[in-house]
């Protein structure tokens, strides 16, 4: 049969067209080999040129075998065909509009015509595709082999790219789709297949993860646009619809492409529903589902994520049917709904000139987010958080939800997810920036103006209501309608006259009778009905001959007579009083009198201005109330981010950081405490947080707003003197290291060092605090450039140590430390050979500070004591011979103190027993100085000196090198001679240490010299707490007798015994305090001798001062991280500051276990122990801080291993257990560790240890909950372990209630093994309580240590003989604070020190 005759049917596959099927069906009848295709495809080409597009019916099998060889055949041929088939579509497009306008076609020429469409676009898609499939292949290809040059060469090869050929094809396929060609179809109905087939082709192309590539973008245009005409013209949209929820399902890359698709249809080409279909069909996915298919989920959340960006409006008339997915599991299509949501309130329901119905749907729509601001997934909290932030950025949140929204952002910053956490300070962040309210938000300074602008608004509300009153109510109708309480009160008042006598109300002298009447009138229309009649009362003595009070009918009852008065001057014409008392007037009306006869009524543009008046104030009261509330909430945030600001997680820090600029710029007066608190930071390990820091105080601080550079420098020096004010040394040091490194960087600009020194000189006029802060911040910035002070020395001797009266301590104090940052403070190197930049001892700056401290210390200044401590810094950093000068001063204050104390006994002619009294403060100075120098000529040896004879040695030894000059050298014994060299270094370097240590030892406290002096004095004091009980002095000797002992291991020795007694049993906690820090130096410098002693050491944790524990806590810290003390088991004292009612005493314990767990299997070996202290019955602490403790130390073991064995340890502490509350804490100590299937089998190993404690509720509880935490995860495999164990144990707890006596066999004999053991254990306690009790101070065996709560310690019960200290004790014995010979322990532990040198810098 003809081509012309057959009908050519679109098959599914191409084998369909090789199969004979109906009648007139077209079916190809032969697939031509490899070799002829090119003469077939030439000769088809010259029908084509004869014939036009019909040659298709002719020679279509040509076509159709090109396609079946189509991997096979030459790529030339492949393009030929591809060129050629373009040919013949675009000249068929060209030539149907005039067929399909032809009225005149006969039935087998449409019939033709239709054929070779339906060939020509099968053949053109059908190549299309294969070129499409090839290319991918071959760009898998590539990536597989990872080859960059595969692709030009294959480009080379064809001679053309197929990427850039898609197009044209693309745009003649919807060329022809805008033709009506319809019509050559059987009443004019194209059939779904041909549709289907064009639009096939777009969504394979689609699949392509390249079409995404900028490069295909035309393509992608071109396919949106040959979609768009099958939606508008051929019915497309039921299989578009399907066809996009599948690809959005199983293709990621497809999902912004399809939303600008969709979204250019919806607008572009009117086809909105579409989008209602497309929505319709993912609502109505099931949720359960989705849960199950991430990828689907995933690809859903982004498409409508998007489409909601592009076509909100469109989009929102179909939110109804995703509501359903906000209750489902997966968090990807909740954070879709609400982002959709978030986009419709910026996009289309924001503004003020909403509808009713808008407003509705917005608040909808934001009770929504709020509501899932505490969802159960933290990506959705975070996704609530950022929308807010967006949504508060764009100021589209309305102001009747700005306290809702900053509420529940503060809510989440105590939000465990960290991200959460961070979206919730850039949310508060974002409420500052875009707040409606102030540049300046100080809840003090808005207070004021809200009280005022609250009681005006009072006010008028009261006039209008009076006003309102009085014009619409009737005296008469009040007056009925109070007359029947006020009769009861009456009544009351002359049956029982004593009520009355509480209530005075007199009538003065001076007032009228219309005064009286008016204040009648108000006590009525306040209902205060018994003031007013004895108010009445008293006005009827008073006036008797006046209108109303003289009228009074005595035949009438004196109830009746009371009631007419009242009527009378409650219902009295206004008239007369208004005549009398004009300036009065609006005081005594009464509620019924409006004045209205002498006053015209109130015009109506007068009620409109008044109306509209008490509307603005209200509007003002309003925006006031919001403007504080606000304020409060960003308060109580700054509270809660402060303490986020060292977090672990760097990016928390730096939006903590950057939140504190901005509050601070906002003018929130406790802004200033987080921008303090974050000083510490620029010492952290983290570039990140270091650089946020420095840019934080360049931003507040180098960056001021001034008109001028010198205005500019002055606001900066203002507020970097804020930041002085009450700070802590630790802040200051801080905040030199920042003001280090700007100047380092030539930050800070001239004028600031300026204005500094003008200040400093005062040059210009400044307050003395201010003077002050300019002589610190010119030492701070003097570390980065020394010649800031150095070339200005003298300029600074002149300022602040110039002789005048009184002294000003404090300027002369930061003097000394401004000239102390030119030395180098740091142990000179071996590199360097020039010696230490030092001054002579006869410059004129240590004259002065001798002449200051000298006739300072007579005089009872607190501040004399922190100046002679830095002057005697200074001295010894850049004094040559400092000890000689100190020697002086030393001297010279000895000198004067004698001096005094000969003044006092000279008027003492007679001889008397009483000796002479030395003034506690000088006394103080005195102990204070020498303690000090102590300290500094120790450093000085041990730094200076040691480093000056390396330097020395270091250059003698390289002189001696050149002055031998051998002749030749020989490589390998110069490798010997610099080994030898280095061995003789280091001996060398032992040498000079021995000599160090040998002046220490053996010359600082010996006779000859001026500290010795001091010694008996120090003893003296520190010996007799009694004689010498002053706070202050106490205070000073401890410190200064710690010092004295840091310079010879003898001296240490001798008096560790004294130095411990005071730090047991003195009432001071200043002198525990400080000499735990003491205490804690020596033992770093003398570990050996101190070693006997570490139980007082840890005997201080449980001090009951918060400033004792604080401190015993931080060397504790020290001594411990740094090996320097053996960690026993006293650090359960450690755990106990966990709970510790002073949270920075906590804060330190957690600090401290956060780095021992840092340490290898510290926590881990020390566990066992603690849970022993912890739950003694003798000395243990209550259950819930038991659980409190064990909890966050449990936290630390993370690793299997320690997991598994201290699950058995613990199970088998069972059996030592003595008492429920024991079996309690090991419950609860195995319920805290993070358990795996191996540790589960580890607790069936050692069932046998616990199951007969089972039968308590409590401990049977615990191990439930172990069980489920167990089944959260597990595995299949595993569930079969855990239902044995749960079995177990319900098996174990029933008969334990039964009275049953025995598990499982062998259970008995390891119950009795504890009970064997218990009674040595109690015998072996009392004897150490009746030992202890025969001593006057034992230090208590941690066995019998109470961990309790620092407030309720519990009381110990053996008897102590207390040490008093008082002045009127007889014997030296009483006098004496130290220990006897037998309380001092006799056993020490060597430490050996790495180095000889290592701990005494």
């Amino acid at each position: 049969m003809s081509p012309q005759l057959c009908e050519f049917h679109l098959p599914l596959s191409p084998e369909e067209l090789l199969k004979s099927g109906g009648v007139n069906q077209y079916v190809v009848q032969e697939v031509l080999s490899i070799r002829h295709l090119p003469s077939h495809l030439k000769a088809f080409q010259a029908a084509f040129r004869a014939q036009g597009p019909l040659a298709m019916l002719e020679h279509f099998d040509t076509i159709y075998s090109i396609l079946h060889h189509f991997r096979s055949i030459d790529p030339g041929l492949k393009e030929d065909t591809l060129e050629f088939l373009i040919k013949v579509v675009s000249r068929h497009s060209q030539e149907l509009p005039a067929i399909l306008d032809d009225a005149t076609l006969s039935v087998s020429d449409r019939s033709a015509h239709l054929n070779a469409l339906k060939m020509n676009c099968y053949a053109l898609i059908r190549l299309l595709e294969s070129f499409e499939t090839m290319t991918s292949q071959t760009h898998l290809m590539d990536l597989d082999l990872g080859g960059k040059g595969r692709k030009p060469r294959a480009k080379a090869t064809h001679g053309f790219d197929w990427e850039e050929e898609r197009q044209p094809v693309l745009q003649l396929l919807t060329q022809l789709l805008q033709l009506d060609i319809c019509h050559l179809w059987n009443h004019s109905v194209i059939e779904e297949e041909f549709v289907s087939l064009v639009t096939g082709c777009c969504y394979r192309l689609l699949e392509n993860p390249t079409i995404s590539h900028q490069k295909n973008r035309p393509t992608r245009e071109a396919i949106t646009c040959l979609l768009g005409v099958a939606l508008t013209r051929y019915n497309h949209m039921l299989s578009a619809t399907v066809k996009i929820i599948q690809m959005l399902q199983h293709f990621e890359h497809l999902a912004p492409i399809l939303v600008a698709a969709v979204s250019l249809w919806a607008t572009d080409y009117g086809m909105k529903s579409i989008v209602g279909e497309i929505v319709r069909e993912i609502g109505q996915k099931c949720p359960q589902e989705l849960s199950r298919d991430p990828s689907g989920a995933k690809g859903f959340a982004a498409f409508l994520t998007e489409l909601a960006e592009r076509v909100p409006a469109i989009l929102m008339s179909s939110m109804c049917v995703l509501l359903d997915h906000l209750d489902g599991e997966n968090h990807m299509m909740r954070n879709a709904v609400l982002a959709a949501m978030a986009e419709m309130v910026l996009q289309v329901l924001s503004g003020d000139q909403l509808e009713a119905a808008a407003r509705d749907t917005r608040d909808q729509f934001l009770d929504t987010l709020q509501a899932h601001g505490h969802d159960v997934n933290s990506f959705v909290r975070s996704r609530v958080l950022q929308l807010f932030t967006r949504i508060v950025q764009q100021k589209a949140l309305p102001l009747t939800r700005f306290q809702a929204v900053v509420a529940l952002a503060v809510g989440r910053l105590a939000d465990k997810s960290v991200l959460v956490c961070k979206n919730a300070i850039q949310l508060l962040a974002s409420f500052l920036a875009n707040n409606p309210f102030s540049c300046k938000l100080s809840d003090t300074d808005l207070a004021g103006p809200l009280q005022k602008e609250t009681q005006k608004l009072r006010e008028m509300r009261a006039q209008r209501r009076a006003a309102a009153a009085s014009a619409v109510l009737d005296p008469g109708e009040e007056w009925e309608a109070m007359l029947p309480e006020l009769k009861a009160t009456l009544q009351q008042l002359l049956k029982l006259p004593q009520e009355g006598e509480g209530m005075p109300e007199e009538v003065a002298e001076t007032e009228t009778v219309e005064e009286v009447e008016g204040r009648i009138r108000r006590l009525l229309a306040k209902a205060s009905y018994k003031q007013a009649i004895i108010l009445t009362r008293e006005a009827l003595g008073h006036f008797r001959e006046s209108e109303p009070f003289c009228h009074m009918d005595p035949e009438e009852s004196e109830e009746t007579r009371f009631l007419n008065l009242l009527g009378t001057v409650f219902k009295g014409p206004a008239a007369p009083t208004q005549e009398k008392n004009p300036q009065g007037t609006a005081e005594n009306l009464g509620p019924g009198e409006t004045g209205c006869k002498d006053k015209p009524s109130m015009s109506e543009p007068e009620k409109c201005r008044e109306n509209d008046e008490l509307v603005k104030q209200e509007m003002l009261v309003q925006y006031l109330q919001d403007a504080y509330s606000f304020s409060l909430k960003i308060t109580e945030a700054i509270g809660i981010i402060s303490k986020m600001m060292y977090e672990h997680t760097t990016t928390v820090v730096q939006e903590v950081i950057e939140f504190f600029v901005m509050v601070f710029q906002f003018g929130v007066p406790q802004a200033l405490f987080g921008v303090r608190r974050m000083l510490p930071l620029i010492w952290s390990k983290e570039p990140g947080v270091r650089e946020a820091v420095l840019n934080a105080y360049r931003q507040l601080y180098l960056k001021p707003k001034g008109d001028s550079a010198r205005a500019n420098a002055q606001t900066l020096i203002h507020n970097l003197s804020l930041l002085l004010v009450d700070a802590s040394v630790g802040t200051i040091e801080c905040l030199e290291e920042i003001l280090c490194e700007f100047v380092q960087k030539d930050e800070l600009k001239p004028p600031v060092i300026q204005v500094l020194w003008e200040q400093a000189t005062e040059k210009v006029p400044c307050s003395p605090l201010e003077r002050c802060s300019s002589v610190m911040l010119l030492g701070m910035m003097a570390r980065g450039k020394p010649e800031i002070v150095g070339s200005n020395l003298d300029t600074l001797v002149s300022i602040g140590l110039e002789e005048k009266l009184p002294q000003d301590y404090r300027l002369a104090q930061q003097v000394c430390r401004a000239i102390t940052s030119i030395s180098d403070r740091r142990k000179p190197s071996l590199g360097k050979r020039q010696p230490p930049f030092r001054l002579p001892q006869e410059h004129c700056l240590f004259e002065r500070l001798r002449e200051i401290v000298t006739k300072g210390v007579v005089h009872p200044d607190p501040l004399w004591i922190p100046f002679k401590e830095a002057a005697v810094t200074l001295i010894y950093q850049l004094a040559e011979g400092p000890e000689a000068i100190c020697a002086q001063m030393l001297q010279g204050c000895a000198k004067q103190a004698l001096e005094k104390l000969g003044e006092k006994s000279a008027p003492q002619e007679a001889p008397t027993e009483d000796t002479t009294v030395l003034p506690t403060f000088l006394l103080m100075n005195l102990l204070s100085l020498a303690g000090d120098v102590a300290l500094q000529q120790l450093v000085h040896l041990e730094q200076a000196v040691s480093g000056e004879l390396s330097r020395r040695r270091v250059l003698r030894e390289e002189q001696e090198h050149k002055t031998k000059n051998p002749k030749e050298k020989n490589p390998s014994s110069e490798a010997t001679m610099e080994e030898e060299m280095g061995l003789v270094g280091a001996t060398a370097d032992d040498t000079e240490a021995e000599l160090i240590r040998g002046i220490c030892e053996l010359e600082l406290l010996d006779g000859k010299q001026t500290l010795a002096a001091f010694v008996p004095l120090l003893l003296k004091v520190c010996n007799n707490p009694g004689l010498y009980s002053n706070p202050e002095l106490s205070a000073a000797a401890s410190l200064a007798l710690g010092k004295f002992c840091m310079i010879s291991a003898t001296f240490c020795d001798s008096q560790l015994r004294l130095l411990f007694t005071m730090l047991e049993k003195s009432s001071l906690p200043i002198v525990r305090s400080n000499l735990m820090i003491a205490t804690g130096d020596l033992a770093i410098r003398f570990p050996n001798l101190v070693d006997p002693w570490t139980p007082h050491l840890y005997a201080r944790l449980r001090d009951p001062a918060q400033q004792v524990r604080k401190t015993a806590g931080l060397v504790m810290t020290h001594l411990i991280l740094k090996d320097m003390v053996k960690v026993k088991g006293q650090v359960s004292e450690m755990a106990v500051l966990l709970i510790d009612p002073a949270p920075q005493v906590a804060a330190l314990a957690k600090n401290f276990f956060n780095e021992l767990s840092h340490k290898g299997n510290a926590v881990y070996n020390l566990l066992p122990d603690i849970i022993s202290r912890l739950s003694a019955p003798e000395g243990g602490v209550e259950e819930e801080p038991f659980h409190t403790i064990m909890k966050q130390l449990l936290s630390y073991i993370t690793k299997d291993k320690q997991t598994e064995s201290l699950v058995e340890k613990l199970c088998q502490r069972f059996r030592t257990a003595q008492t429920e509350r024991q079996y309690r804490d090991l419950a609860y100590c195995v319920s805290q560790l993070p358990l795996t299937e191996r540790g589960l089998r580890k607790m069936l190993d050692n069932f046998d240890c616990f199951g007969d404690k089972l039968s308590d509720e409590s401990v049977f509880g615990t191990f439930l909950s172990v069980v489920g935490k167990l089944r959260r995860g597990a595995k299949p495999e595993g569930k079969t372990v855990i239902d044995e164990f749960e079995q177990k144990l319900r098996a174990c707890h029933t008969r334990g209630l039964d009275a049953i006596e025995e598990l499982e066999i062998g259970q008995g004999s390891s119950q009795r093994a504890p009970s064997a053991k218990k009674q040595p254990a109690v015998s072996r306690h009392q004897r150490m309580a009746s030992a202890a009790s025969d001593n006057d101070f034992v230090t208590p065996e941690h066995r019998h240590s109470t961990f309790r709560h620092p407030n309720t310690w519990q009381q110990v019960s053996r008897k102590k003989l207390r040490v008093t200290f008082s002045s009127d004790e007889s014997s030296e014995e009483e006098l004496s604070a130290e220990m006897t010979e037998d309380e001092t322990p006799k056993k020490t532990t060597p430490i050996r020190r790495a180095s000889a040198r290592r701990h005494r810098s």
